[in-house]
């Protein structure tokens, strides 16, 4: 995974590269954590391009780090959402809550 922080936009882009499963997903969790905290963004931006495969993990990633996002007061948007993950996303109803842009 990589991230890249923007500080005139106080924006933080987090380009997913592994595959979003269980096994990976804690270590994943823990580093954005770390750097949402490090840099206090008002947004905050997971790009999936790179991202082949997702299960029901990802889901979970995504709501919990929209729930620490909001207790910060920051906004949160995905991109580049391919077929099979998009589905995922809109059968949990997360694209409800959750803009979505693709460039």
């Amino acid at each position: 995974m990589e991230s890249k922080f923007y500080e005139e936009d106080k924006l933080i882009v987090f380009k997913i590269t592994d595959e979003i499963d269980d096994h990976s997903v804690q270590m994943i969790r823990r580093r954005i954590d770390n750097e949402i905290e490090r840099y206090m963004p008002k947004k905050i931006v997971f790009d999936f391009n790179s991202v082949t495969f997702m299960d029901s993990a990802g889901i979970g990633l995504i709501i919990g780090r929209y729930k620490f996002a909001r207790m910060l007061g920051a906004k949160i948007e995905l991109k580049n959402l391919g077929t099979s993950i998009r589905k995922i996303f809109e059968m949990s109803g997360i694209l409800r809550l959750i803009p979505v842009t693709e460039n």
